[in-house]
């Protein structure tokens, strides 16, 4: 990159791309054009920067600075101000909340200080659609080092000695998968990439694909080198066009290179890749629902074993690990397994990518060291609660994970804490909730998504999880009882103990964990009748107090549902039984007159 003096890299990921960088991207272009100063810097376009909650993001290399909440009507004044001048627009930088000071680069930001990047060191430096930039990178070096140094059992001695697990939920350690599938002597073996990223709010190897194709691609042919396959082939959901197009660019691409296909590096090893598409099933992220996806049928998981390390894709030993897991691969044999285990915790080695969401100031996609606290994540790198509201739960594992409280927010995150602590790693989602969640309704919610994905194949999940969106919706209801509460445990220990796969054994764990923290919540609402954070609907009355109503009238003409009464410049009054608790009173009111009970 020494052709120009200044490289201006947009974030080109999916959420920045919703807001208008790609008409960023054009804007740039043309003003350097109009400026003429085409041949003194470059736009390129990259991928997930991380920083979602302030992009679209902007970062001009070489003096690092970055542009927060850039619009394309910002485009003239950045080339006439930073390319043409030298000088920094200070509006766009990041202003710090708690100083108030700018910052113009992320090393000194917050949200980027306690992050190691491993598996996203790729994303918002290169153009994912131009492979020199990924080789200028050092990609495909880890790919050609095991081609020309190593043996195939070399190479799985360094990822075991690594400590990395598998980074897709089970946490199962990849070397010994990949030592599982080597072993196998049937041929010919499959690589797959698990690429079907299902649970709510997650978007990390969405992000990975967007900006790092390339590792994903070089860590397959690794794999492939070392059990023995020739064939590779990537389960992505057809939800992510972009992720999608970034990786049919990047297969042709790599394959005129001659990194994809027959005689790779003049090493008699042939790998090709070919991408299958999912219809956003959230039981195809387990492996054998994955392979029977890919192969026509219905996306069911079985029972396991056999495992698909030895009856996989077409009855063929086959080799699943999803996309963050290979990303951390290429990296691993070129600087080796005592770098990467020395990262982490003593049972989880290296780093974990999150998706930082809800109700937290900084939302995006981060990546910390195993053994980062809730704490640091939640309040440092995610700049704490929105709006100064208290911080009630992180829900961590998606659909399949727990609710956490404050009490576990010093836990340092790794596959056995929080296991322990009655969640699970899962993928990567985390999603923050305040004071104004209600526990029961967010228990319900996942149990809405998992009757709602359920394959249905066996009688736990199917029937199971049904009764237990049963009872809640009860208890949100204000029908419940306190049995209610006995039965909703004992049946969610039943399904965790007798479900089929590793979806169904897990789905309980939103149930248990908000029965388990926030048992004081569940019994107001069946034996108090109230909801104490004002969610469900059918526990909560709206009230105007006579002492501060004016009688102006606007709540009653607002009203839907004709439930306001009352004589003009006189206190109104609510019909409860025609209240459909839509809000719209508490809205207009400018008297702070109405209130939940």
């Amino acid at each position: 990159m020494a052709e120009y003096k200044n490289y201006i890299l947009v974030c080109g990921g999916t959420g920045c791309r919703a807001s208008r960088s790609s008409e960023l991207v054009e804007e740039l272009n043309k003003q350097l054009k109009i400026y003429q100063l085409e041949n003194d810097a470059k736009v390129l376009t990259t991928g997930c920067f991380g920083f979602c909650e302030k992009g679209p993001n902007v970062k001009i290399i070489p003096d690092n600075t970055f542009y927060t909440r850039v619009k394309p009507e910002d485009a003239e004044e950045i080339v006439k101000e930073h390319i043409l001048k030298g000088r920094k627009v200070q509006r766009l930088l990041y202003l710090d909340p708690d100083t108030n000071k700018h910052i113009s680069d992320d090393k000194h930001m917050e949200f980027y200080k306690k992050q190691v990047r491993i598996a996203l060191r790729n994303c918002g430096f290169i153009d994912p659609e131009n492979i020199k930039e990924s080789i200028e990178r050092d990609g495909y070096a880890a790919l050609g080092k095991v081609l020309t140094e190593l043996t195939p059992e070399q190479t799985i001695d360094i990822i075991l000695k690594s400590g990395l697990r598998g980074r897709g939920g089970a946490g199962f350690p990849t070397g010994k998968k990949w030592a599982i599938a080597s072993k196998s002597v049937a041929k010919p073996k499959y690589v797959i990439c698990n690429a079907d990223e299902g649970d709510p709010g997650a978007f990390m190897d969405r992000s990975i694909l967007e900006g790092d194709p390339h590792s994903v691609l070089e860590a397959m042919a690794i794999c492939g080198y070392c059990i023995g396959a020739e064939h590779g082939l990537i389960y992505v959901r057809a939800e992510y066009p972009l992720a999608i197009h970034r990786l049919q660019v990047a297969i042709k691409q790599a394959r005129e290179y001659g990194l994809l296909g027959n005689d790779i590096m003049g090493s008699g090893f042939n790998f090709d890749v070919e991408l299958r598409y999912g219809a956003g099933a959230f039981v195809c992220g387990e492996e054998t629902a994955l392979i029977h996806s890919m192969e026509g049928k219905r996306g069911e998981p079985t029972l396991k074993p056999p495992f698909p390390a030895v009856h996989g894709y077409l009855g063929q030993p086959s080799n699943v690990n999803n996309v963050e897991t290979f990303a951390n691969v290429p990296i691993i044999i070129l600087k080796g397994a005592d770098w990467f285990s020395s990262i982490g915790t003593a049972t989880s080695k290296g780093t974990k990518v999150f998706a930082l969401a809800g109700k937290i100031n900084n939302v995006g996609l981060i990546e910390v060291p195993m053994g980062t606290t809730l704490r640091e994540v939640i309040f440092d790198i995610g700049g704490g609660m929105k709006n100064g509201k208290k911080f009630k739960a992180v829900q961590t594992g998606g659909p399949s994970g727990g609710c956490l409280t404050e009490k576990h927010l010093d836990v340092p995150i790794d596959y056995d804490n929080l296991k322990a602590a009655g969640s699970i790693m899962g993928s990567g989602g985390m999603i923050v909730m305040d004071e104004d969640n209600c526990m029961v309704a967010v228990a319900k919610f996942y149990l809405e998504f998992i009757v709602g994905e359920s394959c249905g194949k066996c009688s736990p999940c199917r029937i199971g999880n049904m009764r237990m969106l049963e009872i809640l919706t009860k208890i949100c209801d204000g029908k419940g009882t306190m049995d209610d509460l006995y039965e909703l445990r004992d049946l969610a220990h039943v399904i965790k103990d007798t479900a089929l796969c590793g979806l169904g054994q897990t789905s309980p764990n939103p149930v248990l964990s908000t029965l388990d923290n926030f048992w004081d919540e569940y019994v107001a609402h069946v034996r108090d009748h109230k909801c104490p954070a004002g969610v469900c609907k059918n526990l909560m009355e709206y009230h105007i107090d006579p002492a501060i109503c004016v009688g102006c009238g606007a709540c009653q003409r607002n009203c839907p549902a004709d439930a306001i009464s009352g004589e003009k410049r006189a206190p109104h009054t609510i019909d409860q039984s025609k209240c459909i608790k839509c809000g719209t009173c508490r809205e207009k009111c400018k008297f702070g007159a109405i209130s939940i009970q």
